[in-house]
């Protein structure tokens, strides 16, 4: 067993350590949803890879995107992408996908308050991306709720420096 490792309140190594896992508790959430639905050996996609967050954030002033009015909670805007294989018999397809979380800092811990995703295609392709949904309750936004139960509750793993390597 490992030691307990408590959820940082630092932003940036939270989501440090949500996108080295979040490839893997998303694929989960794919895998669960195909239980009750086709059969065992269809597997159609998986998340391979997430990209590097970004934490600029666009202003907000004029929209609300919360709740409850009031709520006064600050919304911690993080983008990051993912990368995810389909399949279809032989055929692969990859897609970009691009994601817009709002978490937020309470007493137990962080939280997803909402999430945004779109999907920009297969990688290289020119087509610009499908307008963004609201993905809090889609697979990936779902992998983000799991991940931040799992890190309240200290089941999280440290980042390591051989296990996140910078690249060239």
């Amino acid at each position: 067993m490992r030691p307990s490792f408590a959820c940082p309140e630092d932003v940036e190594l939270l989501t440090a350590l949500l996108i080295r896992d979040i490839p893997v508790y998303t694929n989960r959430e794919l895998q669960r949803a195909l239980v009750d639905q086709i059969p065992v050996q269809y597997r159609p996609s998986y998340v391979v890879l997430a990209g590097r967050p970004e934490f600029e954030p666009i202003d907000l002033d004029e929209y609300v995107f919360t709740t409850s009015p009031a709520a006064n909670d600050e919304l911690v805007q993080v983008f990051f992408t993912t990368l995810e294989r389909q399949y279809a018999g032989l055929t692969l397809r990859e897609l970009q996908e691009y994601h817009w979380l709002f978490l937020t800092q309470t007493d137990s811990g962080w939280r997803l308050a909402l999430m945004f995703s779109t999907i920009g295609g297969s990688p290289g392709e020119p087509h610009p991306p499908l307008p963004p949904r609201e993905s809090s309750s889609g697979s990936v936004g779902q992998a983000v709720q799991l991940w931040l139960r799992d890190c309240r509750a200290g089941a999280i793993a440290p980042l390591t420096p051989s296990a996140h390597p910078e690249p060239p």
